[in-house]
């Protein structure tokens, strides 16, 4: 058999091929970061030949530093950031408009006007989503609308739909496939979770014609193989999950009330809730977990807009430290955050308040602030998003979380796991492998080969890096007070 696992990582702000072995560790990684456009307040694009550019060239470095060959992998597994939506000419191969990305805001007045007619009950229990210009089906009815010719021809069945999965196996197999599984479609607000279908009035609604969509497939099944001039020789593709799901099952979380977050460019709280689908009460999002084995998980989930992406807008925007590591020593060099509290609501709140309306704000400012106490209440302001999303699964699942297993960049940092576990006062446990996600898409595609025979074999390679307890004396409840003051002055500031 083949000696390792090709995980395809494709992030919102980098692709990465990352190599696993039998035992699940990491062998060798590559990463390559890609462009961010912005052409107005708001819009968020990339350019789908530069995602498919730059995850081919990881693979091929992948393959070319670890001197194997195409043989020497059994299968790849694709994980990718979700919702952000692709339209492509399927004769030529070629995107019709730029990627629209999931922080994406362009669709929100349409999307108060679908509220307005009455609709979000109905796609709520169809999709366990809340009506919000996050997900792929006003971005995709934009795109029919606003590019030329584009909804002539898409009624001809002469274009192809997909999240960033669907639109790397179109290209590693030539347009042979054109596939997603259904993590990734439960997440484009045109999908029955309970039917397991795309769902024919969602696509009236928001005028899709069917002919557009890939085929819905497990989240661990052979969909097909590469083409062999890519690589060297013909690759299976044989696991497709959501970022999200990824983490969750690249964590172990394979029993029911199992948590996991991830601090990754947003912050995505995810609780296993088995074979229910647990409608939410709370705004928080009915999603589905994996399909394996013919037998659906399903989950629930708290999106968090902006978690690893904060410290990118320190560094980049702010320019207050010049590498994302720096912000921890910077946060530590004073004892608190000096009563600065940041709101990152740069593109809107998400889970569990969604108010597509709010914007980043800083409050509490003196003249005695400096930057370390921003940075200190950036990192705080991660953890307090994701208590809020926390406190309110609790509430919608009545079950109690017994630890946090936690993932992604943002994961390192041990001031914010300590926050962390200070503000929900339960364990926070980091795993030996934080690429989590990527394992995730791993095991999918491992399974599905007989690379790993079964869950049980999986589950016995998770290991602990750190444990972070709950500390007494956090002196938090002044830090939540003064949270939940600043929301309230950060919301609905655009409306």
């Amino acid at each position: 058999m083949s000696k390792f696992i090709l995980a395809v990582d494709a992030g919102t702000t980098s692709n990465r091929a990352i190599l696993f072995n039998h035992e699940g560790k990491i062998e060798r990684i590559s990463a390559k970061e890609f462009e961010q456009i912005f052409p107005q307040n708001g819009w968020v694009e990339h350019n789908p030949e530069e995602i498919w550019a730059t995850q081919k060239f990881v693979i091929r470095d992948v393959i070319k530093k670890h001197k194997i060959n195409a043989s020497d992998i059994n299968a790849i597994g694709i994980t990718n950031q979700r919702e952000t939506t692709i339209v492509w000419d399927r004769e030529t191969s070629e995107p019709i408009y730029n990627a629209i990305v999931w922080q994406d805001r362009r669709t929100a007045k349409y999307c108060d006007e679908l509220k307005d007619k009455g609709l979000t009950k109905k796609i709520h229990e169809k999709t366990g989503l809340l009506i919000d210009a996050y997900f792929s089906a006003s971005k995709i009815k934009w795109i029919l609308d606003n590019v030329e010719g584009a909804r002539e021809k898409a009624e001809q069945g002469k274009l192809a739909f997909g999240t960033v999965d669907s639109w790397l196996i179109w290209r590693l197999t030539h347009g042979n496939i054109h596939a997603t599984d259904v993590t990734n479609a439960s997440r484009t607000m045109l999908y029955n979770i309970h039917e397991l279908k795309w769902d024919k009035e969602l696509l009236d609604i928001f005028e899709i014609p069917e002919s557009l969509l890939p085929e819905v497939k497990q989240s661990s099944e052979v969909y097909g193989t590469t083409v062999k001039e890519h690589f060297g020789g013909a690759i299976k593709i044989s696991g497709i999950i959501g970022d999200q799901q990824g983490a969750l099952f690249g964590q172990m979380c394979i029993e029911k009330g199992m948590t996991k977050n991830t601090y990754g460019t947003g912050c995505f709280v995810v609780m296993n809730t088995g074979t229910e689908a647990i409608i939410s009460k709370n705004n928080l999002l009915t999603t589905i977990a994996w399909q394996l084995n013919d037998e659906v998980n399903y989950a629930l989930e708290g999106s968090i807009f902006m978690g690893g992406a904060v410290i990118q807008w320190l560094r980049d925007q702010l320019q207050i430290i010049s590498r994302a590591p720096e912000v921890e020593s910077l946060a530590l060099s004073v004892p608190d955050n000096g009563g600065v509290v940041l709101i990152p609501a740069f593109v809107g709140l998400g889970a569990p308040h969604w108010d597509q309306y709010a914007t980043g704000t800083i409050i509490g400012l003196t003249r005695g602030t400096g930057k370390a106490h921003i940075a200190r209440a950036a990192l705080e302001s991660i953890a307090l998003q994701s208590m809020d999303v926390i406190k309110t699964m609790t509430e919608d699942s009545g079950i109690d979380i017994i630890d946090l297993r936690v993932d992604g960049g943002a994961a390192t940092n041990d001031l914010l796991m300590q926050t962390q576990s200070d503000l929900i006062e339960q364990k926070v446990v980091r795993p030996a492998i934080t690429e989590t996600t990527a394992l995730g898409a791993a095991y999918m595609a491992g399974l599905a080969t007989g690379f790993w025979s079964d869950v049980d074999e999986i589950q016995k390679l998770w290991s602990v890096d750190k444990v972070f307890e709950p500390k007494e004396n956090s002196n938090t409840d002044q830090l939540i007070v003064n949270w939940n003051k600043g929301l309230e002055r950060a919301k609905h500031w655009n409306k």
